[in-house]
């Protein structure tokens, strides 16, 4: 999450500043109200798109599909498929997670606060009609602004001045200039910690003056306007989302625009500008998560050696697979094999015939790459393997979850993050089998066992249509960090 928030922020900042260096000073300001809503949108979008066409793609044959491969001393089979790491965390309240809520929640009621004000406002005061507008008398004032089809006119101002704000405040209603100030409000309750949003807001009501001063002055003595705009008390009240005549920040630069002359079109190739830029941004996003490492394709490589290349290609790429690169992986290790040696605990060799899995104690014992039916979990027999799988993790997440005595925390002494790795399997006849750990404690070894026992007997896999053994790994990760450890999926 924190990943996505610090892309969008840094989308908007170059989107800004390509519209104050090149843009903002042009009186194209319709285009640069398009811009800013534009730009503020696909800020938030790009980081969700990932578009294959602009990845860079690797022959298929060399493409990781499958989960960590475990080289060394682990005290397990190397077929054995890596389930869903369990974490079992004791979180405390204050986590970023928590705090962007809480944000939230204040700016909305912040927001809600403001509503209520205008409503007041609209309740409280005389009104009359003017063709479709609403005209809001406001009491003992002098402030002008509209929201919605509503304009709000201070009773102090006189008629001549009243004229004037009424055509300006018009455009606003007609160019519905409101729905531009929400869009940003609901920005800023969803990004309240981003200050470029409010950078963002601030441009968009400049440019709703701007071209409110544009058309009013058509039918108005610029000179007279001019004097109308310098000579107010400015008693704007203080809404993000409504669009004040007298809003003193701007009366200097309304009056700089107002003279400035007509840009010319061939400035218009400005906003080309935009097509590289999100180009530029889609590519990123597209290829952020996808780097891989390319294998050569008659490389000199021992087998063992192109694993660990997957295995740190894997981690490169966090998991997050797409089912071709799943279909390349599975058609590169079908020549694999994991097969014991005297010399270290697994040896990577080439298998003569891998579909049929590996012999042990007079049973076969085949990895998930090349198994035609997984072992089922109870509840999650429908779908196919990869459903099957997916199911069986979060079954077995849950479950650990539950079972897992968690008191060992205290019992211990224990704090910061204890890692444990169980291997077990699933044997011809669904049952648990051979279930090894490995802990920091041995307490937390036999926990972990004694917990992968009492898993419910399962559908055994099957290989050609007969039952066949299929290993496991699961990581537990037991994180300490107050008195009450809990559940949490990673």
């Amino acid at each position: 999450m924190i990943a996505y928030f610090i892309q969008v922020a840094a989308f908007q900042l170059v989107f800004l500043m390509i519209y104050d260096a090149f843009l903002k000073k042009e009186t194209f300001f319709n285009w640069n109200r398009i811009y800013l809503l534009a730009t503020a949108l696909l800020s938030v979008v790009i980081p969700f798109i990932r578009l294959e066409v602009l990845k860079n793609t690797l022959p298929q044959q060399y493409i990781i599909n499958l989960p960590e491969v475990i080289i060394g001393n682990a005290p397990t089979n190397q077929n054995a498929i890596q389930l869903e790491t369990v974490v079992i965390e004791s979180r405390p309240f204050w986590t970023w997670e928590n705090i962007l809520y809480v944000g939230i929640i204040i700016a909305t009621l912040l927001f809600v606060f403001k509503i209520v004000k205008v409503i007041l406002m609209l309740i409280k005061n005389p009104k009359s009609r003017f063709g479709n507008l609403l005209i809001i008398n406001l009491l003992n004032s002098n402030a002008a602004f509209s929201f919605f089809h509503y304009i709000f006119l201070g009773e102090r101002l006189n008629d001549n001045d009243k004229n004037a704000i009424l055509k300006h405040e018009m455009v606003h209603v007609r160019e519905k200039h409101t729905f531009d100030l929400l869009f940003f409000e609901a920005m800023r309750i969803l990004f309240w910690f981003n200050p470029l949003v409010y950078m963002y807001q601030n441009r968009i009501m400049a440019l709703h003056e701007f071209i409110a001063d544009q058309e009013a002055v058509k039918h108005l003595d610029k000179s007279h306007y001019y004097q109308n705009l310098l000579s107010q008390v400015f008693q704007t009240q203080n809404i993000s989302f409504i669009n004040p005549f007298f809003h003193q920040s701007l009366i200097k630069k309304r009056i700089v625009m107002l003279q400035k002359s007509k840009s010319k079109q061939v400035k218009l190739f400005k906003y080309a500008l935009l097509i590289p830029i999100v180009f530029g941004m889609l590519v990123y996003t597209s290829c952020a998560k996808d780097e891989v490492n390319k294998l050569p394709q008659e490389s000199s490589l021992s087998i063992s050696e192109q694993i660990e290349t997957l295995k740190a290609t894997m981690n490169a790429k966090d998991g997050q697979l797409t089912d071709e690169e799943k279909q390349s992986l599975l058609k590169l290790l079908e020549n694999v094999n994991f097969a014991k040696d005297k010399d270290s605990p697994w040896k990577v060799s080439v298998a003569t015939n891998v579909s049929e899995g590996e012999v042990v104690d007079g049973q076969v014992e085949v990895p998930f790459a090349v198994i035609e039916n997984v072992p089922t979990y109870p509840g999650c027999e429908k779908g196919n393997n990869e459903q099957k799988k997916k199911c069986m993790s979060e079954k077995i997440q849950e479950f650990v979850g539950k079972k897992f005595n968690t008191d060992l925390a205290s019992d211990l002494g224990l704090s910061g993050r204890q890692r444990i790795t169980v291997m077990f399997k699933i044997d011809t006849e669904g049952n648990i089998v051979s279930v090894q750990s490995r802990a920091p404690h041995p307490a937390l070894e036999e926990e972990a066992t004694r917990v992968i026992k009492l898993l419910p007997k399962m559908q055994p896999g099957k290989q050609r249509g007969k039952p066949v053994i299929v290993p496991y790994s699961l990581p537990i990760v037991f994180v300490v960090q107050g008195d009450e450890p809990e559940l949490e999926k990673k």
